[in-house]
């Protein structure tokens, strides 16, 4: 008679004895073999690490040379304008000694730019410190946002040049005049920016606290504070941005030390190149104080994490 087939596989004969004296074969498990995929290389992290570099680097660059190449085909001819090469020889020159002293008013640009930075220091300061407690005000109590939106919607389109003879008028001197200036045009956006945040805490969060019986501090501190601070910084970037705009026209208004009166300075020895290097360094002294700021606003915003 046929063996009928089990389809399991023959057992060696020392497992046969092994059962046939009483004994159970051993049967050792089979391990699975793990395949660890590989990462990508050295080269190729290297080499995204590049692409990604230039990807960041070459526009900026391009649009750059574009700018210094259509700055030399409208000076290749003359003109009032100075070439770039002529700036740039100026530039080296100017930066080999930024904070030299050779009067009262003849400093190098450093002293100049730092001048400049502490008028727009003291006068965005001291709007900071009056306009973001009243923006939390005007947001939180609608009757005094009633009675100051007409105050303020007149007096915000206002120049901030025009308020510079009265401050002139008030302090009889040129700094704190310019001081002035720059807190009444950095007080605006503050004030809004910041009560537009407290405007748009959900009421929810309000009615909660008013269940829970919390003092008028703690609702600032553990409710509105937190909701409110990316408006808050946000109107603490445009502020500081207009704040070192209007700085170079008061001070080539008011003279005596700083970056607007350096500029105008140069304008009458006609030293055009100065003037050039000057607005790239505006330019920059401005990007940078907008870009720290946006870091320390992207820093607080709770809500892209």
């Amino acid at each position: 008679m046929a063996e009928r087939s089990t389809g399991l596989a023959p057992v060696s004969g020392t497992a046969r004895e092994g059962e046939a004296a009483g004994g159970r074969a051993e049967v050792k498990p089979i391990t699975p073999a793990v395949v660890v995929p590989s990462g990508p290389g050295f080269a190729e992290r290297a080499g995204d690490a590049l692409r990604a570099l230039a990807a960041a680097l070459l526009p900026p660059i391009i649009g750059l040379a574009l700018l210094v190449g259509l700055w030399h085909l409208g000076t290749a001819n003359g003109g009032g304008i100075p070439t770039p090469a002529k700036t740039w020889d100026a530039a080296v020159a100017l930066f080999s000694d930024p904070f030299y002293r050779e009067g009262p008013n003849d400093q190098g640009i450093g002293w100049n730019v730092l001048a400049s930075l502490e008028r727009v220091g003291i006068g965005f300061g001291i709007a900071a410190l009056v306009g973001i407690p009243a923006g939390f005000m005007l947001g939180r109590f609608a009757v005094l946002s009633k009675m100051m939106n007409p105050i303020i919607s007149l007096l915000r389109p206002v120049s901030p040049l025009a308020w510079l003879p009265i401050g002139l008028l008030v302090f009889q001197r040129a700094d704190p005049a310019a001081t002035w200036t720059i807190f009444i045009c950095s007080i605006w956006p503050m004030i809004l920016n910041t009560a537009q945040g407290v405007t748009r805490v959900p009421q929810d969060y309000l009615n909660v606290a008013r269940v829970l019986n919390l003092s008028e501090w703690k609702i600032f501190t553990r409710i509105l504070f937190p909701a409110v601070l990316p408006y808050m910084l946000t109107g603490i970037r445009l502020s500081i941005g207009t704040a070192w705009l209007v700085i170079v026209a008061a001070e080539m208004l008011t003279g005596g030390v700083g970056i607007g009166f350096w500029v105008w300075d140069e304008w009458n020895n006609l030293k055009v190149e100065h003037i050039i290097i000057a607005i790239f360094v505006i330019g920059v002294v401005g990007l940078l104080l907008e870009q720290a700021l946006m870091l320390v606003a992207r820093r607080f915003n709770y809500e892209s994490r």
